[in-house]
């Protein structure tokens, strides 16, 4: 072990050989078949490691094939002339390291006036993505003795639309997105009650909660490929964050934008309900959603 160690370092093995006497080329070929954070953590071995842990072949194999679409959407950001940012990103994408790119990429890229955001996914070359409450289309939420946005620091957009009472609950989004090939899932990220902060804890008013013991809520999702999906359930779990799954969807094609229609409904006007904050609606890859529980996202 401790002359493993060494060789790891720099220092001379057993048979005098370290891990720097290995040509870059082959170094980078093993790091071909490694996650991004594992590349970072080898480049730490050695200066050979360190170099080639640098090199665009290497981290080109980590970007999606539509990397450079990508790219514009972060460019352009929150607004502006989306021809000249598609340009400027076009050329970033050539000009720049692929190393640059991938860690631009994996930052949280607001798009669409603020109100949505993606990110590539360090484990695997998915993309996830946030659409804020505010980019959605909520029946009622001009009438303030139904809807309310109200400031929440657990949201990634600090704000989140909250219902006080209602008779006809709808809430529909649409997206339209390259997304990488690969298999995806949506979800609504809600919470049954209000949590608000007193004397620096956590606490959630369950006052205006109702009604969702009744009927179940259906949630539906259809794309631009003609893929569909429902799913329905009873609200329950007050005071925590819970993703609810509606569906999944396929993109085989990342050079084409993926069109994604989807809502949460419960139009049974026998009763109200209340008492129910809508955070979001989260997008990420199926294979996320595999290793952890789908329903709890904070």
């Amino acid at each position: 072990m401790g002359a493993v160690a060494s060789s790891a370092r720099g220092g001379r093995g057993v048979e005098g050989t370290v891990l720097g006497d290995l040509p870059e080329s082959c170094v980078a070929e093993v790091l071909l078949r490694l996650d991004p954070p594992e590349i970072c953590r080898m480049a730490r071995l050695s200066r050979t490691f360190r170099g080639a842990a640098s090199g665009d072949g290497v981290w080109e194999s980590k970007l999606p094939r539509n990397y450079a679409r990508l790219l514009a959407v972060a460019a352009a950001g929150d607004g502006g002339d989306r021809q000249a940012a598609a340009a400027a990103a076009a050329l970033e994408a050539e000009s720049l390291p692929k190393k640059e790119v991938y860690a631009r990429l994996c930052r949280r890229n607001r798009f669409d006036g603020g109100k949505k955001e993606f990110w590539l996914d360090k484990g695997g070359r998915g993309v996830c993505m946030s659409i804020s409450s505010m980019a959605l289309s909520i029946t009622g939420i001009d009438d303030r003795r139904y809807w309310n946005f109200i400031p929440n620091d657990e949201s990634r957009f600090h704000t989140v639309a909250y219902l006080s009472q209602i008779w006809w609950f709808e809430v529909r989004g649409e997206v339209e997105f390259c997304f990488p090939e690969g298999t995806y899932s949506l979800f609504y990220r809600v919470h049954l009650g209000r949590p608000f902060k007193r004397l620096r804890r956590r606490v959630c008013s369950s006052e205006h909660i109702h009604g969702w013991d009744i009927k179940p809520v259906r949630f539906q999702m259809s794309t631009s490929d003609g893929q569909q999906a429902q799913s329905k359930c009873y609200l329950t779990d007050p005071g925590v964050w819970i993703n609810h799954h509606v569906g999944d969807f396929v993109v085989k094609d990342s050079s084409k934008p993926t069109n994604i229609r989807f809502a949460m409904i419960q139009i049974d006007c026998t009763h109200t309900k209340g008492g129910l904050c809508v955070d979001s609606v989260v997008v990420k890859p199926q294979y996320l959603t595999q290793k952890k529980s789908p329903q709890c996202y904070v």
